[in-house]
């Protein structure tokens, strides 16, 4: 963890032309490492996919809400000197006669050139875009993206994808084909509950076969506006929203009998998806009965940031998707870092002497956390100090906040709010239980939290002046519980400001470990290496 985050690289925008909405998203591309961050979204609901009954054409209509659209886009993706564009269009001009004729429109008028894929490919970039934001363990998960037309069914487990599938049911497109009444009639649900099954069923048989899995993930509109209508309160991010399928059978019971009209009244639910959400659920319990999964998580990446991933391979900026995925948490980490001015080589420095009193101990068997959990520990190390963006004053509490709300990828929720916790409680008063969101946690998570935290205040200790005193903290096993013994750099060095700040801490640590803990400073002989991450 030595060098400190890259400059940025080129800004780029990639669009998502959809059958139902047409998505853009404008991104920072690093270079060295290879990552990228989002700068900001847009979404218009366009309805491309409402095309001529008799002859399958787009119509007039349609193709006009989507220019007005992608006008739209490129006035923005202007304002934010996007250097380039990436843009892709999917079933609802794959399959309609006049599709090309669309997107030669397209760039006449707008000066875009959008880039026409197959439905498996389509696939395999939803697999990208999930892989930016997942970290998979090399577990193998299946991925579900409903659009208006087609619906993507995914297998993979972090490297080649092991089965990519594009079928032909959509919200969009079963609404039209099969709903020909509102409320809708007994008949036409169960015409349309049949026509997905079997539709369905051998896509997923044929997954099936291609091997295991673990977890179902969600990437589509469609799943956002479900966990609406499940959640009691809008969270901060979906990402890492689970929904169960006890719950949105219910919800389907629930919209089942209702109109458009009364659909649209609904609190939560936009408007635009009122007409297609039921035909959109069907189909994701579908998928969720026939694979046997009784939840799914939501993932806010999908189409466009595959686009801007494989842009990015193209580029020769990435050899592959196991290096991509395997140092995308690393990589969120320093951007965070650096977006709010961290101090690199104190952080990074902090971050060492948190990892090896971690692995230390753990050899002396006085913790038996697992290896995650120290990679989580050592993202609060790097992120501890994020608060005095906002103000030195309480620091420690904007920092959970900031880190909370950060948008950082590759973890999840709960993840995140560790990450958050631990630095929330890297200095002044340990966890108590009239702090809720630390109560809110499991009673393992509690424990996790109170133990690691309290080494990352002797980490942050042995920094105290930033200027790299110290040169190793060995812990060793004695009578009386452990000792550490702190080598300075400079022989000569007494670090007494590091030895004051360690005797101020420690009573935390002994609190949390049991261990009585004597703290001795020692001319250097011999400076064992701090572990990297």
């Amino acid at each position: 963890m030595s060098q400190a985050p890259t400059l940025p690289g080129p800004i780029l925008a990639a669009l998502d032309l959809g059958t139902n909405s047409f998505h853009m998203v404008i991104v920072q591309i690093y270079t060295d490492p290879p990552y990228f961050t989002v700068l900001t979204r847009a979404k218009e609901m366009v309805r491309l996919g409402e095309v001529c009954p008799q002859t399958g054409r787009l119509t007039p209509i349609a193709m006009d809400r989507g220019l007005q659209a992608l006008e739209r886009f490129r006035e923005l993706a202007t304002s934010y000197a996007v250097q380039d564009i990436t843009a892709v269009a999917t079933s609802a001009v794959r399959e309609a006669p006049n599709g090309l004729d669309f997107l030669q429109q397209i760039q006449r008028v707008t000066g875009i050139e959008v880039d026409l894929i197959s439905g498996r490919e389509e696939a395999r970039r939803i697999y990208l875009g999930v892989l930016s934001a997942v970290n998979f363990n090399h577990q193998p998960q299946v991925i579900v993206d409903i659009g208006g037309g087609s619906t993507e069914l995914i297998l993979g487990d972090g490297a080649e994808p092991l089965f990519l599938s594009s079928t032909k049911v959509g919200a969009v497109r079963l609404t039209q084909d099969f709903i020909s009444t509102d409320p809708i009639s007994r008949e036409d649900y169960t015409q349309l509950q049949h026509h997905i099954r079997l539709k369905l069923a051998p896509t997923i048989t044929e997954l099936q076969q291609n091997g295991s899995y673990v977890r179902l993930m969600a990437t589509s509109g469609t799943a956002e506006a479900l966990a609406l209508l499940d959640a009691e309160s809008p969270p901060t991010s979906w990402h890492g929203y689970i929904l169960e399928r006890g719950r949105l059978q219910a919800l389907i019971q629930q919209l089942r009998p209702l109109s458009i009209a009364q659909r649209r009244k609904l609190p939560n639910l936009p408007e635009r998806r009122a007409d297609v959400i039921l035909a959109g659920a069907m189909i994701l319990l579908e998928v969720m009965t026939l694979l046997g999964i009784e939840q799914l998580t939501l993932c806010e990446r999908a189409l466009r940031e595959g686009l801007v991933v494989e842009w990015m391979m193209e580029h020769h900026l990435i050899a592959g998707y196991a290096r991509y995925q395997s140092a995308m948490r690393e990589h969120s980490v320093r951007a965070m870092a650096q977006q709010y001015q961290q101090e690199w080589a104190h952080v990074s420095q902090v971050a060492l002497f948190a990892l090896s009193l971690f692995d230390q101990l753990q050899v002396l068997q006085v913790h038996s956390w697992p290896e995650e959990t120290r990679h989580l520990l050592w993202a609060a190390a790097i992120l501890h100090n994020v608060g005095h963006f906002v103000n030195h004053s309480a620091h420690h509490k904007h920092a959970y906040y900031l880190i909370r709300n950060g948008g950082l990828l590759g973890y999840t929720e709960n993840e995140i709010d560790l990450i958050a916790q631990l630095a929330r409680y890297h200095r002044n008063s340990p966890p108590k239980r009239r702090h809720e969101t630390w109560t809110a946690l499991s009673k393992e998570d509690r424990l996790l939290v109170s133990q690691l935290s309290a080494l990352l205040r002797l980490a942050t200790a042995l920094d105290r002046r930033r200027q790299h005193i110290v040169a190793s903290a060995t812990l060793e096993t004695v009578a009386e519980g452990l000792i550490l013994r702190i080598k300075p750099v400079n022989p000569q060095e007494d670090c007494a400001l590091e030895l004051w700040d360690l005797e101020t801490k420690k009573a935390i640590f002994e609190a949390e470990f049991h261990r009585k803990l004597q703290i001795t400073c020692e001319v250097p002989h011999s400076q064992p290496q701090l572990s990297e991450i």
